[in-house]
């Protein structure tokens, strides 16, 4: 008998039906409606082959939404995180680069210059 143990207790899910947790479930179930939807939607607009790739893309992100997890985040916590550094808080980082030598130098620099100016 193996009784499977996390090693990190945060990484703990609890399944709920089929191996997947409440999470995963309700997730799963709106990509299932979504694609239902946008196929009867669509069906008799365009043809089969395109209405099943329409499916497709729109149920992916709510099928992603549940499983995806980023640095501990889940993918509504990301995109949240997203959205208030690029859209909310945006700073701009502007690169100005310093040559310490050079600025600790500049006194010396400029007098072996005047040296050589009056060879």
């Amino acid at each position: 008998m193996e009784v499977k143990i996390n090693r990190e207790i945060r990484g703990y899910t609890e399944s709920v039906f089929f191996g997947l947790s409440l999470r995963q479930l309700v997730f799963s179930v709106l990509a299932v409606g979504v694609a239902v939807g946008l196929y009867f939607l669509l069906r008799p607009y365009v043809g089969t082959e395109t209405v099943s790739w329409m499916c497709i893309l729109g149920a992916a992100p709510f099928a992603a939404m549940g499983f995806v997890s980023y640095h501990g985040m889940t993918a509504e916590q990301f995109l949240w995180a997203w959205f208030r550094s690029e859209a909310l808080e945006p700073r701009e980082i502007i690169f100005e680069p310093v040559n310490l030598y050079y600025e600790l130098m500049k006194k010396n620099i400029r007098e072996h210059e005047k040296e050589l100016m009056q060879l």
